[in-house]
């Protein structure tokens, strides 16, 4: 006979989980709303960024207002290593849902308070150094959020469609940044621009806190993952609890080729991902126009929109995919296509007119969403369950700080340096090769149970 116990949102027969469909549903929606807060505040604030500047940097010629815009803004990546040395870590001890529970309020407070900051007009010079505590506040929340979301859908996802259920997390950041895009647009649009500067833009920023409310209600209500859940079992019955220091130093000694791999893979899928969302509309509608070509700031904004609400369509199928070729292939793919397909998009994009732009960006975004919907679920299978979220974290967020964040500023220095404006394409070519060379060493875990814990059905 067979013993079988429930909880944690499903039941284990001998050494199988089964996790009830609901369930599996409820922990998706739970952890992708978290993506959708942190890219909702991602679109609004690229899309504002001018608005933002003569908000909070009055006092600055216009060449120096933008670069401490984006600065300001860059802030948030660089400190978002420390969130995933502090946040993941501490999802490997407390538990995945605690520390979500705590990383979507915290980032939503951020954005709601950035919101509400006087002008550079009412308290000088307190109010950009207020701008650049909220957007301190939003990277350490975000380095905790990111890893141990992907942890607690991988753990939660039955291993024959963690591929399907982790392209949701993805679909989250889609819908958050064409949210806060559209939402930007929308009002740039129908308020003057007096409106807009006085009280306007600051709707999009409070609108962060009935967001992040959601995303607290849905993830309090959730078990924890059942795989964290049996590690605890297991370390109570042998009454063996590793210390944080132990962990930690486990994470860079024991397990430091997982965390190369995965740095590299996210190195890869990041530089596709702020080319496409953060540099492409500078390139646009500043550096092409400056050579005769290019489009407008509102075509550019649209089209981009449009690409973003495209992939959203493809990028669960493309997961579902994974599930039944694999991951490596899918990755592969895509790595592949960086290093062929990126100086076609970037010589389309140069063209300029609407029609070659939104080819150009549109294979840009077809490239990005093979890694987008791939990677949620391959990258946690490459740490066992007692410091997945911890290693997962780290190697992410370091990856995304150094080499993710610095994409749009590292191309507008090449570019003006150098004249070449393909250097796009090159240095998309550069990041495929990476990602090529990291995906030819892992292990295809597609179908397979996570590294450390039991098999899992529906």
């Amino acid at each position: 006979m067979v013993e079988e116990t429930q909880g944690n949102g499903g039941v284990s027969s001998g050494d199988v989980q089964v996790v009830e469909p609901a369930v599996i549903k409820r922990a998706v929606g739970a952890a992708a709303i978290g993506n959708i807060t942190e890219w909702y505040d991602f679109g609004v604030y690229g899309y504002l960024a001018t608005t933002i500047q003569k908000v909070f940097f009055t006092d600055l010629p216009a060449s120096a207002g933008q670069i401490a815009t984006f600065g300001v803004f860059a802030v948030s990546f660089l400190i978002r290593p420390f969130g995933g040395l502090i946040f993941g870590p501490l999802g490997d001890r407390i538990g995945r849902k605690r520390v979500l529970s705590l990383t979507v309020i915290v980032m939503a407070l951020g954005t709601f308070g950035l919101g509400v900051i006087p002008s550079y007009g009412a308290i000088g010079l307190a109010a950009p150094t207020l701008v650049l505590l909220a957007r301190l506040v939003q990277g350490i929340s975000t380095g905790g959020e990111y890893g141990n979301a992907m942890t607690f859908i991988a753990e939660y996802a039955p291993d024959r469609r963690r591929g399907f259920f982790g392209s949701w997390l993805e679909f989250g950041t889609l819908t958050g940044y064409a949210f806060g895009a559209t939402i930007a647009t929308v009002l740039s649009a129908v308020l003057s621009d007096e409106q807009l500067l006085t009280w306007g833009w600051r709707l999009p920023f409070l609108l962060a806190l009935p967001l992040g409310a959601v995303g607290l209600y849905l993830r309090r209500r959730l078990e924890e993952s059942p795989a964290f859940a049996q590690l605890q079992e297991k370390e109570k019955a042998q009454q063996r609890v590793q210390s944080f220091g132990a962990e930690l130093k486990a994470v860079f000694t024991k397990y430091w080729p997982a965390m190369v791999l995965c740095a590299g893979l996210v190195l890869t899928w990041n530089v596709a991902n702020y080319m496409l969302t953060s540099y492409m509309p500078t390139y646009l509608t500043e550096t092409l126009p400056a050579h005769h070509t290019g489009i407008s700031k509102t075509a550019s904004e649209i089209l981009q929109i449009v690409v973003l609400v495209l992939l959203m369509v493809v990028i669960t199928f493309i997961g579902r995919l994974s599930d039944k070729v694999g991951r490596r292939p899918v990755v592969m793919v895509g790595c592949v296509g960086l290093i062929v397909l990126s100086l076609p998009a970037v010589l389309l994009v140069r063209t300029g007119g609407t029609t070659a732009t939104f080819f150009g960006l549109l294979i840009m975004g077809l490239v990005l969403v093979l890694f987008s919907a791939i990677l949620p679920a391959t990258l946690p299978a490459l740490f066992p369950t007692r410091i997945r979220a911890g290693g997962l974290s780290i190697a992410f967020n370091i990856s995304v700080s150094l080499f993710g964040g610095t994409t749009a500023t590292v191309m507008s220095a090449l570019v003006s340096a150098t004249g070449d404006l393909n250097w796009p394409a090159w240095y998309l070519m550069i990041a495929g090769a990476i990602g090529a060379g990291c995906i030819y060493f892992v292990r295809e875990s597609a179908r397979k149970p996570l590294p450390g814990s039991a098999p899992r059905e529906e």
